[in-house]
């Protein structure tokens, strides 16, 4: 695993990074390939369609912002994003590990965990 600054994170990950900060599901949605999956909070949604929804279920159901706090390339094309949390959902604040594997320039997959 090596530390990597934020800012030289690959482009779809910086892009993706930023849109999720604001809630931008259609620029979120550009940064994966169309096979992608996402997995988070117990359950992996395979494909845009799905991952669509899945965006847009977690931007409304609590407020909250989203600070990166450290990344590191953890192997070839997979970089991890340690990012906080602070909102209205059950403890206020947590650390979460977005995990995401790299594939044609786009996002292949994301794992999110505390």
């Amino acid at each position: 695993m090596h530390t990597v600054d934020l800012d030289m994170l690959p482009e779809p990950i910086t892009r993706y990074l930023a849109a999720h900060r604001t809630r931008d599901t259609i620029t979120s949605l550009d940064c994966f390939t169309p096979d992608a999956t996402v997995a988070d909070d117990g359950k992996t949604y395979s494909g845009t369609d799905a991952i669509e929804r899945w965006m847009k279920q977690s931007a409304t159901e609590y407020t909250y912002t989203i600070e990166p706090i450290g990344a590191c390339r953890t192997d070839g094309q997979d970089y991890t994003v340690t990012q906080r949390l602070k909102g209205d959902f059950p403890g206020g604040v947590v650390d979460l590990r977005f995990r995401f594997a790299l594939r044609d320039g786009l996002v292949e997959r994301l794992h999110i965990e505390p």
